[in-house]
């Protein structure tokens, strides 16, 4: 790799580690850390930390501005290494627009907060596009660094059924995990003290839309998953290159790694560090299918079939 694949690989982990420690300040209630105030902390560019709920969101804000400079670094040097029309122009542009985006939203979520409610809709709403934007965003960061190490241009013709199989997947796993996102929302704010007392407010007609949305999510997740393993075995049996026999068995012990971590945030009334362990394997779900997708659809699998077609 060259020193631009290297640091397009590092901000995607940067990012990861960022939406990571999104989860901890939302999982511990430290979104008003730094009150609504924003960019500043309690009115402060560098604020005198006055509890720990400040320092949790003070920190986050600081790993946010670092996963926006090197976006933004990504963007001016892709732009001038390399030519026009290439993918990873594409890859960077896209990028940028979408992590000033969720800046714009993650201040949204800030300065909104006592106008919105914690247990509202439009706060519910919030979080669930904030998830869309940070799937879109890792989804051109993996791009970027696959082109970069040397990955091909994705390309559409003589690839059959195989765009509607990927789509029907990609668009299955973004809306799980935007209920899941949702969901967390709802156990954090309406914690059970035990499985019994959680099944209960699952079935009480009077609780919170949060509440009962808990019993949508495990549901939806089996069918999704089930879907996307079910892919991911006729694409390791179907493909053609190494790569993407590779990726699909990463992504069917990723699917099956996630849907086991969900049984056990459910079972242990999905205590922080598993809410976080369950989010970090929808990460890699999501960037592993990603590549998946480039891979099974680029030049060079479509060059492969027609030179196999030909011999036939």
């Amino acid at each position: 790799m060259n020193r631009f694949a290297k640091l397009a690989w590092v901000t995607l982990a940067w990012n990861v580690l960022d939406i990571l420690w999104g989860a901890f300040v939302r999982a511990t209630g430290s979104g008003a850390g730094c009150g609504n105030h924003w960019p500043t902390c309690n009115g402060a560019v560098v604020p005198t930390p006055e509890n720990i709920e400040s320092v949790i969101e003070y920190t986050h804000r600081i790993l946010s501005g670092v996963a926006l400079i090197l976006v933004l670094v990504l963007l001016l040097w892709g732009w001038r290494k390399y030519p026009r029309r290439h993918s990873i122009r594409i890859g960077v542009v896209g990028s940028a627009v979408f992590i000033l985006l969720e800046a714009a939203l993650g201040a949204g979520l800030v300065l909104l907060n006592s106008v919105m409610g914690y247990d509202s809709g439009l706060q519910a709403g919030f979080i669930a596009v904030h998830l869309l934007n940070t799937f879109f965003l890792l989804a051109l960061l993996s791009l970027t660094a696959w082109w970069a190490s040397g990955g091909d241009s994705i390309y559409l013709k003589d690839k059959g059924n195989l765009l509607l199989f990927f789509i029907i997947g990609l668009l299955g796993v973004a809306l799980l995990a935007m209920a899941g996102a949702v969901t967390a929302l709802g156990d954090t704010l309406f914690p059970a003290q035990t499985l019994a007392q959680g099944l209960t407010q699952d079935a009480d007609i009077n609780a919170s839309f949060l509440v009962r949305l808990r019993v949508i999510h495990p549901v939806f997740s089996i069918l999704v998953g089930g879907y996307t393993l079910g892919f991911a075995w006729y694409l390791r049996r179907k493909t053609v290159t190494a790569a993407n026999r590779r990726l699909s068995l990463i992504l069917g012990g990723l699917i099956l790694s996630q849907m086991l971590a969900g049984l056990i945030n459910v079972l242990l009334l999905a205590p922080i560090w598993m809410q976080i362990v369950h989010l970090l394997l929808a990460d890699f779900l999501w960037i592993t299918f990603i590549l998946l997708f480039t891979s099974t659809l680029s030049e060079t699998v479509g060059s492969d079939r027609k030179m196999a077609t030909s011999r036939e």
